[in-house]
């Protein structure tokens, strides 16, 4: 497991780096938010993360399964100890109490989960009235996109098939059924020319239900 942590971050930090700081800034542009708690889901070595917290007075949580890539995460967060928290869990049931979270983001990790589902309405549970998540896989524009397949096509003859299957295992439609399933309330698929983007958002003013 070191050894597969050790090797996505060195690609993390060689080729796809240029993409986060472009995510970050893409996702607190279409939220609004800026202040608050973020999290970052399958969060990886923490790019992502730290550029969240570098852009923005959010606090962030770079949540990953693997205590390898939290290790890593720990370090690449050096810069802002106190911005950034690294936290290895599992996406399907996160240590996080109801409505504690403004903002949400995942790039890459939503093909790899293994009940989406699941993993969308616990996107909705912790996140706060009023708060928004992205989860996909953008290349933060398409001129990136382009720079990052060339150099991931040099290093893996295998790469556009890799590609093909992932996003065949996550299509709209698919996504659509698994937000259905989900019981999410407000959920849209957001299409960019360089990836997709599922979105939800939590209602700022929940119907309270008093008990008679």
């Amino acid at each position: 497991m070191k050894k597969s942590a050790e090797g996505f971050t060195r690609i993390a930090r060689e080729v796809f780096a240029p993409i986060y700081p472009v995510i970050a800034e893409q996702v607190l542009a279409w939220s609004g938010i800026r202040d608050g708690l973020a999290l970052d889901l399958g969060s990886g070595p923490g790019l992502l993360s730290v550029a969240l917290a570098q852009k923005s007075n959010l606090s962030v949580i770079a949540l990953d399964a693997d205590p390898a890539m939290s290790r890593i995460a720990q370090k690449t967060a050096a810069g802002c100890p106190d911005r950034v928290t690294p936290v290895t869990a599992d996406v399907h049931c996160m240590p996080l109490r109801d409505d504690a979270v403004s903002l949400i983001v995942s790039r890459g990790s939503i093909y790899f989960w293994n009940d989406r589902a699941q993993v969308f309405s616990e996107i909705e549970r912790v996140l706060r009235p009023g708060g928004v998540a992205f989860a996909g896989g953008s290349f933060g524009t398409p001129a990136l996109r382009e720079t990052i397949f060339i150099e991931m096509r040099r290093r893996n003859p295998d790469w556009d098939r890799d590609v093909a299957r992932r996003s065949g295992q996550a299509t709209i439609d698919v996504l659509r059924r698994e937000l259905a399933a989900s019981g999410v309330a407000h959920a849209r698929i957001r299409k960019e020319e360089e990836g997709l983007w599922v979105e939800i958002r939590k209602d700022p003013n929940p119907v309270i239900r008093h008990a008679r």
